[in-house]
């Protein structure tokens, strides 16, 4: 490992580390340029990580077979030999498991490539968690949405009331609000039942509110 180091190979991953910093950036960009023209799909955590993980195993699969017609046929043959049986949940379990096959390439052809990677897609990741906690700490509001189609463990609390509850309105947790005649209905998601349980409570004490159903 130590004679695959170079003073050129280094400045090679300096560069590399450089473009893979551009390319965390130009895809956070583009999260929000398609959420700027109405495609909300892209909010969920799987999506954005997706969105910026993706790039990176291409950059780094790219680096370490260029030049070399074998592992490039080898590659298309390793990738190919993917499939689900299973529903798959989200685009980001593919991404995971395309840079498992990744990491494994990788290893076998030069370990700085594979520190190199790993490295990247650390940064890429806590890129995101960084930028989640400054949306909620500055704007009280999460980065991404919720989806249940992507397999989270979430707990709903179902309430009902005689008339429109501005709480329950304002809710950062609100995902559904419909009304029927002379009920409203609200359905609010967390994966924080603590907080739930909390917000049940204390509805019981008002006389408006005719039903409360908290599920885990």
């Amino acid at each position: 490992m130590i004679d695959q180091i170079s003073s050129e190979f280094l400045e090679v991953l300096l560069q590399s580390f450089i473009a893979v910093l551009i390319l965390i950036f130009l895809s956070t960009l583009a999260r929000f340029l398609l959420i700027a023209a109405g495609q909300h799909w892209v909010r969920t955590f799987s999506h954005t990580a997706t969105l910026l993980v993706l790039p990176i195993i291409t950059f780094v699969i790219t680096k370490v077979i260029s030049g070399n017609i074998a592992l490039s046929l080898g590659m298309v043959g390793a990738l190919s030999i993917v499939r689900f049986r299973n529903p798959v949940k989200s685009p980001f379990e593919l991404a995971v498991y395309f840079g498992s096959i990744t990491m494994g390439i990788t290893a076998s052809v030069s370990m700085p490539w594979l520190f190199f990677f790993a490295i990247s897609i650390a940064t890429a990741i806590l890129v995101l968690v960084v930028i989640d906690k400054l949306s909620k700490k500055i704007f009280s509001k999460p980065l991404f949405q919720t989806s249940f189609t992507e397999g989270n463990q979430l707990s709903t609390l179902e309430v009902k009331s005689r008339s429109i509850n501005e709480s329950l309105m304002n809710s950062k947790m609100l995902i559904s609000h419909v009304k029927n005649e002379d009920e409203y209905f609200y359905i609010l998601a967390s994966d924080n039942f603590g907080e739930l349980k909390k917000i049940s409570v204390d509805l019981e004490s008002e006389p408006l509110i005719s039903s409360i159903q908290l599920n885990t």
